[in-house]
């Protein structure tokens, strides 16, 4: 590690703490050459895989979509914004530990389907009609006591 002080790299670890439980290290660091203390902190980076859309384009991972489909799914559904984050957070950790460095759209969709069946119903049902766009009321009464059903 570089000293921000006078650039040399001869530095040498004083103290290491786990911080923001335990998902960081924070470091204490002196300079040999010039004496000067100094903090870093040190965070595993955690890739998320690209995402293979229909068409057979690629994207990177975007948690601003996973977010806003989400909200545009319960929104005005008695969610919390803990719960949300919850969910976001568990669908990234599933699809992270997959292992693959692609995975496909649907995958995606997947998971946030299993995260609004567990959130809330009317939530799961709004979302799962228009991500495998439902053509009439048959397909809605279907997916309700396919539901309903899982829940008794």
């Amino acid at each position: 590690m570089y000293c921000p002080f006078c650039g040399t790299d001869d530095t040498k670890v004083i103290d290491s703490r786990l911080v923001a439980e335990g998902d960081s290290v924070r470091r204490r660091r002196e300079c040999q050459t010039c004496g000067e203390r100094f903090t870093t902190f040190e965070t595993a980076e955690l890739v998320m895989p690209r995402i293979v859309k229909r068409d057979g384009s690629h994207e990177p991972f975007n948690e601003d979509k996973l977010l806003h489909g989400l909200q545009t799914a319960l929104e005005k559904r008695p969610v919390g914004v803990e719960q949300i984050e919850g969910a976001i957070n568990r669908i990234m950790h599933r699809l992270r530990s997959t292992g693959e460095r692609e995975l496909p759209s649907r995958r995606v969709g997947e998971e946030v389907m299993t995260e609004l069946r567990e959130l809330d119903g009317v939530a799961y049902v709004r979302f799962a009609s228009v991500y495998r766009d439902f053509q009439d009321v048959s397909e809605f009464q279907a997916e309700i006591q396919k539901l309903k059903s899982d829940l008794q």
